[in-house]
């Protein structure tokens, strides 16, 4: 096909991003919108910027050394990206493609004001603007300065910013070409930027206007503060206006300088609000077009406004689809679950398939409407109640929204068929048989389940996993089960609320369930240490683990056997598999790899407990909580005794006590069942993929993992499947990652933030939510992934989330701090097992904590303090 090295922007379609780049394709979609105006010019193409690469061979071998230097080595990626800079600027523009470009400019004008802008071809994605990355400049006079400056943008796609941007969203550096955007220069009274969107809060229903006199660069530059309006349906419902003391005006030779604003005007707004309203307008026209928020740039001449860029804002957090035009409140499923990370569209449907609630996902996230049950005064009572136990940011969240009185209809409490408040149930018998016959239960039909599907491959698995799905809702929502689970909750809630009320003692409760039976997250990390005993006398074996970065995963156990002791650290690993090796980070997402498949994954956990652990720790830890627990118990019976109707008040909360110690540890079973299943699921799933994978179906197994079950069903029975489904899943998936997923999201886009409201902690202090009580200070070791974890006795983990499979790393640390969590949850549950200090819930704790900082943990009070 013939190279074409421009086209005029009326001519650029928004599917032609590889050949215009991003910003070029918008604005050619943006000159086709009825009543928007852009302003003319035309696109040097990508096939242009090839041609010029292809003048320079050797910048070939300079992006592959760039490809592989560390992001983070600032120097390097500095130094490199400079070189390839210079030797782009340094080529000459070829007489034929110079002659295509001054013909351009000839059509359109030789003498024109121009404006010279980078367009990349990934730039103004969905998912990533990539703004401010090239360069663009103003007010380019003549054709041998336009020329010198498409050399400029052309290298401007190896400045250091872009380069670092690009390795951090994935993007490899030659898979992106440049094009360049030539346009008629405007000389406006005012410009700025409009958000369709509030790009604070995600608001989708409230708009923003940036605006300043002149050019925009006053404003992206920071000179100058804008005026800001913000617009909420046809209304101007806030302004601020600024002194705007200077601008940027063009020159009449070319270029641009600063000017002084006349007194008079400086605090005048830049707008009227005739012209905020038109211009909001203009931008929902263009927000229509291209289906999602814009973050437009625009001009105003003579009171006329034309659009100079429109792209996505790719910091939105996406709203779940409703299928209606009423108002939703959503609750984030992954702060209940302890991982706020995106899950992958197989690993997002089973759990939909198996969960006991409808879901609905956003962002690679799962959320539940809670619209319902905050519409009706009883249920929404209830709920305000559970969550507010477990997560007091969710509680003031839904309250803020509830506040507004007009978002949430107001519906009649549910009749008798209505959802009943926390406890309606009937209470369950303090009897220890009751979770020893439920955990039967769950093994016998997990073994039926492994014992089933051994046979089942083709649509013929498809059909059996649906059944088997009804069988694991069946058992996760077992009346009896959901009541001791329950039991064990409202006998915690019972105990730190009344003792408190009677003993003035906060969290009692904490050193009450240390060491309670039938807890199999606990028990995990424990014997992680029994695993430790085994490994600890043998030499050869602890140089093998520390060097096992560089053995493979599938291969590491068979090397461990070869060595003196070797066997028999096996035979342990083994055994902590064949019991838990179905749990991961992030393990309600089916696809993450298991410590089953990634046994390597446990090595730093174990060399932690070699170093920092004599023999028999496991045991010894286990009897120590016990006897905490029992002399508390025999301490707090005490002092009641000691209270008028002190008999009374002993019983009552020795009822209590029995009653959560038969319990609480069954709490964690549920989890460990649906995990089990999980891994059974997975490893059908995988072989069906392996064999779709020897026929030519897919080129790799894991290829499942970016199609839901139904999708895959229907891959398995046609042979057939979509590659470019496969990688829009795998580009959107590598996106999520970018996105902060909120605890309460309405259905205008609103990311609800909630606050603790609290004045009675130190200023500086950090706050969160008390869920296991004690004072520890020492060392903060922030750890993002537990493969990476290195710990000393008296370390405090700071990280965003723990799931039970961050358990065994607790029993080597002294306090836990994480950005999410509720009393309840998995974390705090094992933190109170283990007597461990903690605190849940600190918002941005490990950006504002550095990793070697000393803290101080207050896990009664709920608060972090940053040590001198």
């Amino acid at each position: 096909m013939k190279e074409r090295y421009v086209l005029d922007l009326r001519e650029a379609a928004e599917t032609q991003a590889a050949v215009v780049g991003g910003k070029g394709a918008h604005l050619g979609g943006l000159s086709r919108i009825e009543g928007i105006r852009v302003p003319g010019g035309f696109c040097v193409t990508t096939d242009a910027f090839r041609r010029i690469m292809a003048e320079a061979p050797s910048i070939d071998d300079q992006l592959e050394q760039l490809s592989r230097v560390d992001p983070d080595d600032r120097e390097a990626v500095r130094t490199l990206s400079a070189r390839i800079r210079r030797a782009v600027e340094g080529i000459a523009v070829p007489a034929d493609l110079a002659a295509a470009i001054t013909r351009e400019l000839t059509r359109h004008g030789e003498q024109a004001a121009w404006a010279v802008r980078s367009s990349a071809t990934a730039e103004d994605l969905p998912t990533a603007s990539f703004a401010g990355q090239q360069d663009t400049y103003l007010n380019v006079v003549g054709p041998t300065a336009v020329l010198r400056h498409i050399s400029r943008c052309w290298a401007s796609l190896f400045t250091e910013r872009a380069v670092t941007y690009r390795r951090r969203g994935g993007i490899d550096h030659r898979t992106v070409h440049m094009a360049v955007v030539v346009q008629r220069m405007v000389f406006p009274d005012a410009s700025g930027i409009l958000f369709t969107a509030d790009p604070v809060t995600g608001n989708r229903k409230v708009a923003t206007v940036d605006a300043g006199f002149g050019l925009g660069e006053a404003l992206v530059s920071g000179l100058v503060n804008p005026d800001v309006f913000t617009v909420r349906h046809g209304d101007i419902v806030a302004r601020t206006i600024s002194a705007k003391q200077r601008a940027v005006h063009a020159l009449p030779d070319g270029g641009t300088r600063e000017v002084a604003i006349d007194a008079r005007r400086q605090e005048r707004p830049a707008l009227t609000d005739a012209q905020v309203l038109r211009l909001v307008e203009l931008g929902r026209r263009i927000e229509a077009h291209f289906g999602r928020p814009q973050d437009i740039e625009w001009c105003l001449a003579d009171d006329d406004f034309q659009i100079v860029q429109s792209r996505p804002i790719t910091t939105l957090f996406p709203v779940p689809e409703s299928g209606d035009q009423e108002n939703h409140v959503y609750l984030s499923v992954g702060h209940q679950q302890m991982m706020t990370d995106p899950m992958k569209p197989l690993g997002i449907s089973v759990w939909q398939l198996t969960a006991m609630a409808p879901m609905h996902e956003a962002g690679g996230r799962l959320f539940v409407d809670a619209t319902r049950r905050l519409a009706s005064p009883a249920s929404r009572a209830a709920l305000l109640d559970v969550v507010g136990r477990g997560d007091p940011l969710i509680r003031d969240a839904l309250e803020t929204v509830l506040d507004r009185g007009d978002f949430i209809p107001s519906l009649p409490d549910a009749g008798p068929g209505g959802p009943p408040e926390r406890g309606a149930s009937a209470p369950v018998e303090t009897d220890p048989a009751i979770v020893t016959e439920l955990i039967e239960g769950s093994r016998t039909s997990i073994a039926a389940l492994e014992r089933n599907i051994r046979t089942k491959t083709g649509p013929a698995l498809f059909d059996f996993l649906l059944e088997a799905f009804e069988e694991h809702k069946r058992v996760l929502t077992d009346p009896l089960s959901m009541r001791a689970i329950m039991a064990g909750m409202e006998a915690t809630w019972w105990l730190n609320d009344t003792l408190r009320e009677w003993l003035g003692e906060k969290n009692a409760a904490d050193t009450l369930t240390l060491s309670a039976p039938d807890n199999v997250t606990s028990e995990m990390g424990l014997a992680l240490l029994d695993v430790a005993d085994v490994i600890r006398p043998h030499p050869e074996v602890v140089a093998f683990l520390r060097d096992v970065e560089s053995i493979e995963d599938d291969t590491f156990l068979d090397e461990l056997a070869k060595l003196a002791g070797g066997a028999e650290a096996r035979d342990a690993i083994e055994s902590y598999l064949d019991r838990y090796g179905m749990r991961c980070v992030g393990e309600i997402d089916i696809t993450r790899p298991r410590w089953r498949e990634r046994p390597t994954t446990l090595v730093p956990v174990i060399l932690d407990n070699v170093r920092n652990f004599e023999p028999g720790a496991a045991e010894r830890r286990f009897e120590e909580g016990r006897q905490k627990a029992r002399e508390k118990e025999q301490e707090v019976l005490s002092r009641l005794r000691a209270l008028p109707d002190g008999d009374r008040k002993a019983d009552e909360a020795k009822r209590m006590i029995d009653r959560v110690r038969t319990f609480i540890g069954y709490r964690e079973y549920p989890k460990y069942g649906i995990i089990s299943r999980y891994f059974v699921y997975k490893r059908a799933l995988l072989a069906e993929a392996g064999r779709l994978v020897e026929a030519g179906v897919l080129p790799e197994p894991e290829d499942i993992f970016y199609l839901t079950f139904q999708e895959l069903h229907d891959v398995v029975r046609s042979h057939q499947a979509d590659d470019r489904l496969i990688q829009r899943r795998k580009d959107a998936f590598r996106s999520y990652h970018a996105l902060t997923p909120p605890r309460v999201l309405t259905s205008d886009g609103e990311a609800v933030t909630g606050a603790y409201r609290r004045d009675d902690v130190p200023t500086g202090a950090l706050v969160g939510l008390p869920v296991s009580a004690g004072t520890i200070e020492g060392r903060a070791r922030v750890i993002l992934d537990m493969a990476e974890a290195d710990l000393e006795a008296g370390d405090i983990l700071v990280t965003a989330f723990t799931d039970p499979s961050w358990s065994p790393l607790f029993v080597g640390i002294a306090g836990l701090v994480t950005e999410v969590g509720g009393l309840m949850t998995h974390g705090a549950v094992i933190a109170r097992e283990y007597g461990l200090p903690a605190v849940v819930g600190v918002e941005r704790a490990t950006r504002l904590i550095r990793d070697g900082q000393r803290i101080r943990v207050h896990g009664t009070d709920g608060y972090v303090e940053i040590l001198p």
